[in-house]
């Protein structure tokens, strides 16, 4: 029997997206950020509160990147989502990450984070916080690849759990799965 809990934004899972900005300075920075995803093929939809830093970067620059956490990245991850860079000016040079200029966007790649989609600004609206920006590259860390695709078993990619507030370890592949929809097809 399934109890009610009313309105709840209990999803899983809720992938840890860190999301690289420069600052007026140029100096990079980078915040951490649950609740987003693919809205389009070539679009991703992030909500970013707008007293955020990274919302004014973004609004500036017009540009972005979506990376994402890793079981190996995870306490650097934390870190840049527990401080603000409102008050920590060189946050991304203090969690131990290292920044390196995008060659698609103005904004930065970090290079412990194996998966990065470099954005360009679509849209951003004030009044849910969400911010739109298409994909116009995917770099992927050679190493974390199978057959020319990223592979999250060597990615080992992190998702917040929204419910007991505690990072997860995704990656493992279900014992008898198929690839999508071949499982259905042999009923």
């Amino acid at each position: 029997m399934k109890k009610n809990c009313g309105v709840k934004n209990w999803m899983f899972p809720m992938p840890v997206l860190m999301i690289g900005t420069y600052n007026e300075d140029g100096s990079p920075d980078m915040m951490n950020a649950a609740w987003g995803g693919i809205t389009l093929e070539n679009e991703i939809t992030i909500c970013i509160d707008t007293s955020h830093r990274t919302w004014a970067n973004i609004a500036k620059r017009k540009a972005f990147t979506v990376a994402f956490g890793t079981a190996d990245t995870v306490v650097a991850c934390d870190y840049l989502g527990i401080v603000s860079g409102n008050d920590v000016a060189d946050k991304v040079a203090k969690s131990g990450l290292t920044a390196a200029k995008s060659a698609f966007v103005d904004a930065p790649v970090m290079a412990e984070l194996p998966l990065v989609l470099e954005c360009t600004l679509v849209s951003m609206n004030e009044a849910n916080c969400n911010v739109v920006g298409r994909i116009v590259n995917c770099a992927v860390e050679e190493s974390v690849l199978t057959d020319g695709k990223p592979d999250a078993g060597k990615m080992k990619p992190v998702c917040f759990d929204p419910c007991r507030h505690v990072y997860r370890l995704m990656g493992e592949a279900v014992a008898g799965a198929f690839s999508c929809g071949t499982a259905l097809k042999k009923k």
